[in-house]
């Protein structure tokens, strides 16, 4: 099992280290903090390799303000 940091998490996945983060703390990305580093196993980065590149689009945004509005009514 070879744990990886986040900054060699993100170079495997091409992207930057700040999402990297962005994914461990949206639970995407399993991750285990040590001291101020976070290490991630390299077997999980597979849980996030066929994710969807960019941002959603304006109308799966609306969506889910929509899906909000209604839960707090």
């Amino acid at each position: 099992m070879k744990l990886l940091t986040t900054k060699e998490a993100a170079e495997r996945l091409g992207v930057g280290y700040v999402r990297v983060h962005q994914l461990i703390k949206q639970g995407r990305l399993p991750a285990e903090k040590v001291g101020r580093d976070w290490l991630i196993r390299e077997e999980d980065l597979k849980l996030v390799e066929n994710r969807k590149p960019g941002r959603p689009t304006k109308q799966a945004s609306k969506k889910k303000e929509v899906k909000k509005a209604k839960g707090k009514g």
